[in-house]
């Protein structure tokens, strides 16, 4: 099996199978940056698309002088900031995946199951009600926010990533946090709750 280096390099000389298996190592991952983002199936298609098109074209520019999956993810915020509907999007609220077949097989026993089909409901429901927050602060505010709890970025990351300073980031987190505790009634503070949350939520 080839590692991501040597197929990073087949694709660059025209291998178009090798760009296709990066593809499927990420496409999930940016499908879900782009879904929470945009709020809507059809645009998060879209942007994805638009990303793996992007990145295709310009593959021969990539140095190796960060990860792959970093300069995929600055043509993804490109895509989004350069992304001229922003404005016409409507919410529609985006719920976790329900449980797999997996998860309700763990064990024979009823009462087993019927908890873990209890804790995934509750996960829908604080699902809908982060998802609906989300929806009431602006395009910038949200992107910042997933970028920061969803993938992970710093704040020094994030501003110079969107050219903007590292206290405007910090703010907008703070503002979209606090609409977050407020939509889910949160009495934690909120670095605590956000590090549970969004990590274990918003993916």
């Amino acid at each position: 099996m080839y590692s991501e280096d040597e197929l990073i390099r087949q694709a660059q000389a025209g291998d178009k199978e090798a760009f296709c298996l990066l593809a499927q190592a990420y496409e999930r991952r940016i499908y879900s940056l782009a879904l929470h983002y945009s709020r809507e199936r059809y645009d998060a298609e879209d942007l994805s698309q638009e990303v793996w098109l992007k990145a295709f074209a310009a593959l021969s520019m990539f140095r190796f002088e960060s990860s792959f999956y970093t300069w995929l993810r600055r043509i993804t915020i490109n895509c989004f900031l350069n992304h001229r509907r922003a404005k016409s999007y409507r919410w529609h609220s985006q719920t976790s995946e329900s449980a797999s077949s997996e998860d309700l097989a763990i064990t024979n026993d009823a009462g087993s199951q019927a908890r873990v089909l209890e804790s995934t409901l509750q996960n829908q429901l604080v699902v809908e009600k982060v998802m609906q927050a989300l929806a009431a602060v602006t395009p910038q505010q949200r992107l910042v926010f997933l970028l920061k709890h969803q993938e992970g970025m710093t704040y020094e990351e994030i501003s110079k990533e969107l050219g903007c300073s590292t206290g405007t980031v910090k703010k907008s987190v703070s503002r979209t946090i606090a609409k977050l505790r407020e939509e889910l009634g949160v009495n934690e503070e909120p670095e605590s709750y956000m590090s549970c949350a969004a990590a274990g939520i918003l993916r």
